[in-house]
Formats: C-alpha cells, structure tokens, sequence
C-alpha cells in the first residue's frame, strides 16, 4: 500500500524514498562485505572469475539468466522521461546505475565468496545474506543485513511499479491498450488508475505465489521465469534498436558497430540464453507439477507472461483496431494528460 501511495504521488516522492532506502542499503552493504573482503577466512580465487569452472552449460545458462534478472530494472529511469527536466538526465542515470551495480555485484560477490564455502552458499540460498551477516557480527547488528533486504524488496517493488506503468500509458496513448491507463490524476499528474490497477495484480500474483511454501523455492522459481522474459524483452528492444538506427550503416565503421552490430549480436545472445534453457526446462521433466525443480512449471510462468502479451497485442489489432499497427506512430497529435506535469523533477 506505501508503494502505490509514493507511485501515486508521483516520481519526486518515489525518488525520495528510494534515496533513503539506498543510503542505509549501501551503508550495509559496504561494511558487511568491505569487511568480509578482508577477513574472510577462504583464500582469493581466480576460479571465481572463471566461468570454464561451472560444471554443466546448464548451469552457466542459469547463472547468466540470473545476472540478466539481477540488472533488470535499471532501464525504469527511461520509463520517466515525461517527468524529469531533461531527458538526457535519464541516459546518464542508467549508464551510472549500470556500473553502480557491476561495481556492487563484483564486491558482493568476492565478498561472499571470502566468508562462504561454495557448500555453505548453496545450503542457504535465499538466506544466503543472513548467514553471512551472523557470520560476521553478533547480534543485533547481525540483522542490519537482513533489514537492507527487506528495505531492498521494498525499492524493488516500487522500481518496478512505476516503469511497468509508464509503460502502460504509452502503449494506451499509441491506442494498443485501453483506455483506463490513460486515466491521469489531476493532482499529482501520474497513471494513478493504473498504478492501483498493477499493485491489485501484483497482490493477487503474491497470493497465488503461497502455493510454494518455501521462500528460496519461490525467489528460484521467479528468478527463472522472470530472467527468461526479461531476455526476451531485452532481445527484442535490441534488435528494435537496431532497425530504427540502421541508417548508420550507410555512415562510420565505428556508427554501425555502436548502433547496429552490436544491438544485434546481444540480442542473439540473449535469444540463445532464453531459448537454451527453455529448452532444458522441457526435457528435464515428464509432468507437470507446481514446484521449482519441475521444468514443466518453470517453463509454464514465463509462457504464460509471453501468451498474454500476444492476447493483448491480438486483441488491440483486430478488435480496437489501433492505428499503430499500421503506422507504427502514435495517433495522438497533442498530449491528452501530460503526464508528471505538476512535479517534474
């Protein structure tokens, strides 16, 4: 419900929040693994940046479908263009986000690697940050850890809110989707019907998740079905990329490498991961069952993500008949509600 407030309100009380909720994480975050990076009793490795060190292509499959779903979210500060001053602002915010978080991934990964056996990283899973934390203080500044986490799942939440229904107000105002996400506060000048409308599905989504009892079965199960369609998206905007600038090639070695190669290539990349391991998703079981270490199920979440985008997309070609589809321009020739106008920031 706080999330939805902030997302209402508009991106100034969201960014607010967020700032907050970053200091104290990467305050934590910094000591915690700062301190294990020299304490730790495991030896440095080189076989930790090794990936020849993974035993099945499978699980480089995994763990590379998992960095995908680890850097997904930092496009959302180019989901608020509308709402800044300058939109440049945005390009800079998610190349620095991106750097930000190799440099915090790589930290927290040596970090871990230091305190942890690999045994004692896999046994604890989603509770890994939690042992790691009692490994290194007693309590309660033990629980700091688990604390920015928590702080964590929150900003997570709310960054993936607001772009989702950025989103949605730009397909509804290019007429693909309906007309309630075009609905605008007059107060706070953002999609506040559709933030309501996305929080509601994403309750009803975390009631049905109950079905899996065990927090680390869920995190594994919503890891993979989301890092499978976040590849596909990827690709897919990739290689969009690629065609709108595909004019640089008539023009530098170097413009057409920037722009047009390499989108292409990290789309095939990314199209190769996703189909790979759906692929050992589907023959690595004979029935269907809702748990996590059923292929038939992992491959059934990120399915059913994809179907219901084509339904949607279907329904707004042949029964709304949206003018997009055919032009591929938005039919709106002035802004209908401008969005964020009240509080740009």
């Amino acid at each position: 419900m706080g999330v939805t407030c902030t997302a209402v309100a508009g991106a100034r009380s969201a960014a607010n929040l967020q700032k907050w909720l970053l200091v104290f994480e990467y305050a934590v975050l910094l000591t915690f693994c700062g301190y294990g990076l020299f304490k730790g009793p495991h030896p440095f490795s080189l076989d930790w940046l090794n990936p020849f060190t993974i035993p099945s292509g499978q699980a480089l499959a995994q763990g590379l479908l998992l960095s995908v779903f680890c850097y997904w979210g930092f496009d959302a500060t180019f989901s608020v263009n509308e709402e800044i001053r300058d939109p440049k602002d945005a390009s800079k915010a998610g190349t620095i986000t991106l750097f930000t978080m190799l440099a915090l991934f790589l930290l927290g990964s040596f970090a871990f690697q230091r305190v942890l056996s690999a045994d004692e990283l896999v046994g604890h899973g989603a509770q890994g940050l939690t042992f790691f934390g009692d490994r290194l203080a007693a309590q309660p500044l033990a629980a700091l850890p688990l604390i920015a986490l928590t702080f964590s799942a929150i900003a997570s939440l709310q960054s993936g809110v607001i772009p989702t229904v950025r989103g949605m107000f730009a397909m509804s105002r290019d007429r693909t989707l309906g007309p309630l996400w075009l609905k605008v506060s007059p107060k706070y000048g953002t999609p506040a019907v559709g933030t309501v409308v996305i929080c509601c599905i994403a309750m009803g989504i975390a009631i049905l998740s109950l079905l899996i009892p065990k927090i680390g079965d869920l995190i594994l199960a919503s890891v993979n079905a989301i890092g499978i369609v976040v590849s596909l998206y990827y690709a897919l905007t990739a290689l969009a990329a690629a065609n709108r600038f595909r004019g640089a090639l008539r023009e530098s070695a170097g413009e057409a490498v920037r722009a047009v190669v390499i989108p292409v290539l990290s789309a095939l990349f990314l199209l190769g991961l996703g189909g790979y391991l759906g692929w050992t998703f589907y023959t690595s079981a004979d029935h269907f069952e809702v748990s996590p270490d059923n292929g038939w199920f992992m491959l059934f979440c990120p399915t059913v993500m994809l179907l219901s985008g084509f339904v949607a997309a279907a329904w707004a070609k042949w029964v709304r008949k949206s003018p997009y589809f055919v032009t591929g321009l938005s039919t709106v020739e002035t802004d209908p509600a401008p969005l964020g106008a009240p509080e740009t920031a």
